[in-house]
């Protein structure tokens, strides 16, 4: 028999502040190496996969423009390039499964 637990957080001010970063670079994160995906397929037909899009996200995460990622912690970071390379494969292995969407800021869903 297996058991399951939930809890209800209260998180403070400042644990508020950081889940909302969190998410925020999250979806960055996401839309931003979707967007690639789609342009260098478009460009000469290839894709590419999570271990390129992690490297670049390391040099990405250096420059001045997108410094703030270093704030939020670096595993959601890559646990959403996890989601956007299985949600490719299940786009070409699955017929049922639809194309990749762009995350909304809008969607009341948020995780990490």
């Amino acid at each position: 028999m297996n058991k399951a637990y939930k809890f209800r957080i209260y998180p403070d001010k400042e644990q508020e502040i950081l889940f909302a970063k969190t998410f925020g670079c999250v979806r960055l994160v996401y839309n931003y190496y979707l967007d690639k995906r789609i342009q260098q397929y478009q460009m000469d037909q290839s894709t590419l996969n999570y271990t390129w899009c992690a490297n670049d996200m390391a040099k990405l995460k250096k420059t001045e423009e997108y410094s703030f990622l270093k704030e939020v912690d670096s595993i959601a970071l890559q646990q959403s390039l996890r989601h956007l390379d299985a949600a490719f494969q299940n786009f070409f292995k699955h017929s049922k499964s639809g194309f990749p969407k762009f995350k909304s800021k809008k969607n009341s869903r948020k995780s990490y």
